[in-house]
């Protein structure tokens, strides 16, 4: 299999991590661009509590809520779908998925591995291996 070009690779990963993204706050306007800086710019709703609520959709899909304060005090509330979103764009989000993980195996990851560090950057955590692969190909 031929390994994929990084710049792709890297091109990918962030549509991926940033599809949800812009979000704001209703309450003071302030702008979220990206997962990283939702996470970095808001702040724990109870000291030592992760913010996260399992629930489910209009079709019982079951769905992970978290929430955050703003800087202004606001509760704020992004929602993440199960893989199985049937919908559209969740369609493209699994298959967009599915191609990065297939990028990372041709680097020579396993499927796991891939499927794991990948998952990190969609939860807005870093992921060394990826920091790793991108400073390798700069």
């Amino acid at each position: 299999m031929e390994q994929p070009k990084d710049n792709d690779l890297f091109a990918g990963l962030k549509a991926l991590a940033e599809s949800a993204f812009p979000k704001h706050c209703r309450n003071c306007g302030h702008i979220f661009e990206s997962a990283e800086q939702f996470l970095r710019e808001t702040r724990e709703i109870r000291a030592g509590q992760s913010g996260l609520k399992q629930s489910w959709d209009d079709s019982d899909a079951p769905i992970i809520e978290l929430y955050r304060n703003c800087s202004c005090g606001s509760t704020l509330m992004d929602f993440f779908s199960d893989r199985r979103d049937l919908s559209q764009a969740g369609l493209q989000r699994r298959e967009k998925f599915a191609k990065l993980v297939d990028q990372l195996i041709a680097h020579g990851w396993s499927r796991e591995i891939a499927r794991t560090e990948l998952l990190k950057i969609l939860r807005g955590e870093k992921s060394e291996l990826i920091e790793k692969l991108k400073r390798k190909s700069i």
